[in-house]
């Protein structure tokens, strides 16, 4: 199954998929939009454009495992999202995953404009790769 992933976000938005063997996660790209309605819009195109059969939207929980205002705004997005593409959508919690970004990002030493852009993009990838990781280990 392609599943694609999103790190939602207030300016910058990465996207990533995996193909059908569901095995590795890979970043797919940012798309900057602040406009909810927009930015559905323009998920929903790059979905149908990979062949997206299930979509899995980062949940920021706080650390204590609560939900805050970015939670609810996500569960939010999310249901719009699920209209406007009509696929499968799933919650993941995301709880520091831009941290293992800007960490990866480190490692290897993408520094500046070029980091600014990747490290969504990266964000959506761990993820998808958590996702992936999980739905392997109930089998």
């Amino acid at each position: 199954m392609i599943i694609m992933s999103v790190d939602l976000g207030k300016v910058r938005t990465g996207l990533a998929m995996c193909d059908k063997s569901g095995f590795l996660a890979s970043p797919v790209g940012v798309i900057t939009e602040r406009n909810p309605e927009v930015l559905a819009d323009k998920i929903a195109e790059k979905a149908k454009e990979l062949k997206a059969e299930r979509i899995i939207l980062g949940l920021p929980k706080n650390m204590d495992g609560s939900e805050g205002d970015s939670a609810k705004n996500a569960r939010s997005f999310g249901e719009l999202l699920k209209q406007k593409t009509g696929l499968e959508l799933i919650m993941q919690d995301e709880r520091g995953t831009t941290m293992t970004a800007h960490r990866y990002l480190n490692e290897t030493n993408t520094r500046g404009k070029k980091r600014k852009a990747v490290v969504d993009s990266v964000a959506a990838v761990i993820i998808l790769q958590d996702y992936l990781d999980s739905e392997r280990s109930r089998l």
